[in-house]
């Protein structure tokens, strides 16, 4: 007869620094749940899932709907160097999308990543910049190219250049 062991070890193919994720719209929703932890470990594994689903523009939008653009404002500032580096990544990664650039403006994240400038963790202060790069290289603004004639002047709506929503 076999007896049955049990071994303490996780097996192979399970990455204990990220969280379990949950189907559908509920995963995220339960990784913000995360971010607002008070245990590390639950920090760092919910930053570790959502880096991976940020690189999907639709979970960005609904990251952004949720509030989890909040709580990654108030990690730029965690005492634990993985969490801001993380973090940063996150929203790197968010900054490559329309709607995460939109988003990052509309929460102020901007303002609070400037706390990381004097970062001692090289890659935070690495990711702020890549942050900003993407910002000031892909702008949020729109022109009416009605008006734009056709040697390429005009375009600039008359109330000036704007964020948000092209009127129709």
């Amino acid at each position: 007869m076999a007896h049955a062991r049990i071994s303490a070890n996780l097996p192979p193919d399970i990455d204990p620094t990220k969280a379990p994720i949950a189907f559908g719209k509920r995963a995220l929703p339960k990784l913000n749940e995360g971010l607002q932890s008070p245990e590390l470990l639950t920090q760092q594994q919910a930053l570790m899932a959502l880096c991976d689903l940020v690189h999907d523009p639709e979970n960005v939008y609904q990251a952004i709907e949720i509030g989890v653009l909040h709580n990654l404002k108030t990690l730029l500032v965690h005492r634990d160097s993985t969490v801001r580096r993380k973090t940063t990544q996150i929203l790197y990664i968010m900054a490559m999308h329309n709607v995460g650039r939109q988003g990052l403006i509309q929460n102020g994240v901007i303002s609070a990543l400037t706390e990381l400038l004097d970062d001692p963790v090289d890659i935070c202060r690495k990711n702020m910049h890549q942050i900003f790069d993407m910002m000031a290289k892909l702008p949020e603004v729109w022109y009416d190219h009605s008006t734009m004639n056709t040697r390429g002047e005009g375009g600039i709506p008359s109330n000036g250049p704007f964020i948000g929503k092209r009127k129709s």
